[in-house]
């Protein structure tokens, strides 16, 4: 019997014969680019729904700012102006929603509104309360079919003293 014929059919003493790992690193290089695919499509749905909660922040601090300065007129008229504006929660409550009407809505927003938090806990502070729905590049339709989404709620607070 030739030697070539022998070295064939004998594995050899480092491993298995050849062929029984054939394919195997397949399905190795298959569950790395499905890892690195899904960490790729979360990276980028985190971002955008960061970037959408800040958006939203900006337009809560607007719109406190501007809250901040709807005085309760009675509570002037009958008590003067003292060192910081009066506001009452209807008022507070009144410019938010005026001020939200009139802001277009940021990219990556779906849809806004002013929560019920809304209001002047003190009688000086404008707390404005958003909550919106964030619009997620990627994985946006699969979490909308399981009933669900990204909901943001911020909340931004102003006072305007006089000086």
């Amino acid at each position: 019997m030739p030697l070539g014929s022998l070295a064939t059919r004998a594995p050899s003493a480092g491993g298995p014969a050849r062929g029984e790992d054939d394919g195997q690193i397949g399905v190795l290089v298959l569950g790395l680019f499905v890892l690195c695919t899904a960490l790729i499509l979360g990276g980028i749905d985190v971002t955008a729904a960061q970037l959408a909660r800040m958006r939203l922040l900006d337009t809560a601090d607007a719109i406190a700012l501007d809250a901040a300065d709807a005085v309760d007129e009675r509570a002037v008229y009958e008590d003067g102006v003292t060192e910081l504006l009066a506001l009452t929660d209807e008022t507070v409550r009144d410019a938010a929603h005026e001020h939200l009407d009139r802001t277009p809505r940021p990219t990556g927003i779906t849809d806004w509104a002013v929560v019920d938090q809304t209001g002047s806990p003190d009688g000086s502070t404008a707390v404005v309360t958003l909550s919106a729905r964030a619009n997620l590049p990627m994985t946006g339709w699969f979490l909308e079919s399981l009933g669900g989404g990204v909901t943001i709620t911020v909340t931004s607070r102003a006072r305007a003293p006089l000086r």
